[in-house]
């Protein structure tokens, strides 16, 4: 990763690119970095600095040329090069994100899945083949898979982690309730849901109770 782009960085490109993509559409040509501050509630240095640290094409009075500043936030969060993931957990949750096609315009795209569920085996969902688990490490080997979703429970969910790593996986999209342990050079990106909903529910609760 580029010293100057940090984790916190790419949190932020994508609503910057959401925001470019959707003006575009309507026909702006250029934007300012304050400008977008403005419409997305964010600091408006802050913005500048993201925007600069990833393109040179910032002009005084006049921003950004908005299709250079677009191709340029999709070259740094990668979705100008489609990344190959596989899934391991073909369950309700795992059917979904196999099913939903919106993953495409990030550059991703989910290979195949992978389950020890005799009846999910040999089934397919958005044309993608669900596989037994017992061949995730040749199959990742053979097309060089690098992102693996973890979609299992919290119980299964260590021990696929360290067959995703063994397969040569270095980045893990973890949706189980558990933290993982890696080694070094793999990263895993967590999506908490069951603590998210914990603090929606408890926000309506509160707010039941005023």
């Amino acid at each position: 990763m580029n010293a100057n782009i940090t984790v916190r960085m790419l949190q932020r490109l994508p609503l910057y690119l959401s925001y470019m993509k959707a003006l575009s559409m309507d026909g702006t040509v250029h934007i300012s970095a304050t400008a977008i501050a403005e419409a997305l509630g964010l600091n408006d240095v802050q913005v500048r600095k993201d925007l600069a640290a990833i393109s040179e094409g910032g002009k005084p009075k006049i921003g950004y040329a908005a299709e250079p500043l677009i191709r340029s936030l999709e070259m740094v969060l990668g979705y100008d090069n489609q990344i190959e993931a596989v899934l391991a957990g073909a369950g309700n949750l795992g059917h979904a994100l196999m099913a939903y096609q919106g993953f495409s315009e990030y550059g991703l795209n989910i290979a195949a899945g992978f389950d020890v569920d005799e009846k999910a085996i040999g089934t397919q969902v958005n044309g993608k083949m669900i596989y037994p688990f017992r061949m995730l490490n040749d199959t990742c080997r053979s097309m060089n898979i690098r992102i693996g979703i973890l979609t299992v429970p919290a119980k299964e969910a260590q021990a696929v982690c360290d067959a995703f790593v063994a397969s040569g996986i270095k980045a893990i999209w973890n949706f189980a309730p558990i933290r993982l342990k890696v080694p070094a050079g793999v990263i895993v990106q967590n999506e908490p849901m069951a603590a998210s909903l914990a603090i929606l529910s408890r926000h309506c609760a509160g707010t039941a109770h005023s």
